[in-house]
């Protein structure tokens, strides 16, 4: 297929994008860099108070809307079913960690763990299957990108439930990819490791921890938001066209890291 510069692989013009928990870190990293490409961005997230200073912070940018939904109840899915009839991409980036040992878990934790991390993304994504069969091509499929982690991949010290979420995510990906296919709806997944956000602040502002961190990953360095965002905004590209049920890795190169001595 030709194209033409308006028309460009490495754009996203004119394509419509739902981001969920977009208000911050990741999330809204991915929201300005989709803004910045030229997509029609809608966010979501719980607080609407922080959902209508970042509408307004990015309308001059370009096209941006947020919607007040918990992506966690059917009533905040529904929401942005009624919100996006017509969807491109959809960028599944809600989740949070509760950091400790297995035992140390309460039942409602591992419960609210699975329900924000998994569930939501299914639901939703199950729910906006017509959205993105509307607008898909077979050489402009849609696109769905779901945010896991390297937690997913590889043991951690703590976090038993959140990894297994994410590993989960990841298989999902992999098994949708293959379901929707024939829909030209691509399913991805990028799998970041430690990254400047307010979930990782605790962990990051304690020297120990962020040296530790540091030191395991060889760019010797930790992500900033927008380096996860660009990863994003690669798998929802046309320049990612032939690429489906991946995980794309984006961890300084933590999880090549073997033995190492100096």
């Amino acid at each position: 297929m030709i194209t033409t510069a308006t028309e460009s692989p490495w754009r996203l013009d004119g394509k419509r994008a739902l981001v969920t928990g977009g208000t911050k870190g990741i999330g809204r990293a991915i929201v300005e860099e989709f803004v910045g490409l030229g997509a029609e961005v809608v966010f979501c997230a719980r607080d609407s108070i922080e959902v209508e200073r970042m509408a307004n912070e990015l309308a001059a940018r370009g096209s941006v809307r947020g919607v007040t939904a918990d992506v966690t109840q059917r009533e905040g899915r529904a929401r942005l079913v009624d919100t996006v009839s017509e969807l491109d991409v959809l960028v599944n980036n809600v989740g949070t960690n509760v950091r400790g040992s297995l035992d140390s878990y309460r039942d409602q934790d591992i419960t609210r763990l699975v329900d924000i991390n998994l569930t939501s993304f299914l639901l939703l994504t199950r729910d906006l299957h017509s959205a993105l069969r509307s607008r898909a091509r077979p050489t402009a499929a849609s696109s769905v990108v779901n945010v896991a982690s390297v937690a997913g991949m590889t043991a951690m010290l703590t976090g038993v439930p959140y990894a297994a979420t994410k590993a989960a995510m990841m298989q999902a990906t992999r098994t949708l990819a293959l379901e929707w296919a024939t829909d030209a709806i691509r399913v991805n997944s990028v799998a970041p490791w430690y990254t400047k956000t307010p979930l990782t602040a605790p962990v990051l502002e304690r020297a120990e921890a962020h040296a530790a961190i540091v030191a395991r990953t060889p760019l010797g360095r930790v992500a900033e938001p927008c380096e996860v965002a660009r990863a994003v905004a690669f798998l929802a590209m046309d320049a990612s066209s032939y690429i489906t049920g991946q995980c794309l890795v984006v961890d300084g190169g933590l999880t090549i890291h073997g033995l190492s001595w100096s």
